[in-house]
């Protein structure tokens, strides 16, 4: 790395030089409107429009600054880039919200594709996050390999999941939304962590001494908090990633009993679905009711006793109600 190529990345990830007011006012500009796509794309559960709030957002930006403030020691950069991460989450989280009272009856809150996918980050998420933070911050380290920058903003997720989050905390769903938060402090966390990381190996300090920028001791205490920090994120991920397994578990091991005692008498499930560990079958069809102690009986003997169980029963038919004959 050349000093040259310092004080490009200390110009564009520290918002630094001459114009540093013109890039933070271009940030936050940029910031609110990728917000407002994201949470317009949520809602409208819409993959086109949240993958372009993605490429918009400038939440990378600060992300890798703080890793390369850390870098180089720079205590005042450091915490400066890390309070626009901050508050640049907020603010996302308040636009998401402000756009979920546009929907009083709380439809963008049930059976939104772009809210499931984002309410339950698992170890596999931590995994692809380091993935791409390492390819963003070696695409920024080599000027000649830039171009890949709109495909790492595209495979790292930042503002959809606190718009996201800001939603749900209008619907009241606020352990969703704390999942929400969770994914994005898992991206961001991967992006300074791998960021450090490359920063170090490309020599970043070397060049930075040869470019006359300031350069403090890095301490190891500092890097082993960074680590340190990726540990305590994969705790809950690790969790997560565990109750979902034993959750498709025991969806794969019930669906076939639920089918098999519905259609015995004439009905069928529309649903299995598995969550803490509990079952929701949902089974409909024609007058009178099935049984659903006869479905409790047999879950006990397929070994499912200690499985919390709900049935919710929809009796009914098809209606043929024709209009009147307008001759």
């Amino acid at each position: 790395m050349t000093p040259a190529d310092v004080e490009r990345m200390v110009d564009r990830l520290l918002l630094a030089g001459p114009d540093a007011g013109r890039k933070r006012s271009a940030f936050w500009i940029l910031l609110l409107l990728s917000a407002a796509i994201a949470a317009a794309g949520v809602m409208m559960d819409s993959v086109a429009t949240v993958i372009g709030a993605m490429i918009v957002a400038p939440l990378m930006v600060p992300i890798l600054g703080t890793a390369l403030a850390l870098v180089l020691s720079q205590r005042a950069a450091m915490l400066r880039s890390l309070g626009t991460v901050i508050g640049g989450a907020l603010a996302v989280i308040i636009v998401g919200y402000l756009f979920g009272l546009l929907d009083p009856l709380g439809v963008a809150a049930t059976d939104n594709t772009q809210i499931a996918g984002r309410i339950h980050p698992r170890l596999i998420d931590l995994v692809a996050a380091l993935a791409t933070g390492t390819v963003g911050a070696f695409a920024l380290a080599r000027s000649d390999v830039s171009d890949a920058l709109p495909g790492v903003a595209i495979a790292i997720s930042l503002v959809p999941p606190l718009a996201v989050a800001g939603v749900l905390l209008e619907a009241a769903r606020f352990a969703d939304a704390v999942g929400a938060i969770l994914l994005f402090a898992t991206n961001a966390t991967a992006i300074v962590a791998t960021g450090t990381a490359v920063f170090l190996a490309y020599g970043v300090r070397d060049a930075a001494e040869a470019a006359g920028v300031p350069v403090g001791d890095l301490r190891g205490r500092t890097l082993a908090a960074v680590v340190g920090l990726v540990a305590v994120v994969a705790v809950p991920l690790g969790v997560g990633s565990a109750t979902l397994i034993r959750d498709q578990r025991l969806q794969l091991a019930a669906a076939p009993i639920a089918t098999r005692w519905a259609e015995d008498q004439g009905w069928q499930v529309v649903r299995v679905r598995a969550a803490d560990g509990a079952l929701e079958i949902v089974a409909l069809g024609p007058p009178p009711e099935v049984d659903p102690e006869q479905l409790r009986r047999e879950f006990d003997v397929a070994g499912l006793a200690d499985v919390d169980l709900r049935v919710d029963l929809v009796v009914g038919g098809t209606r043929e109600l024709p209009g009147a004959d307008p001759g």
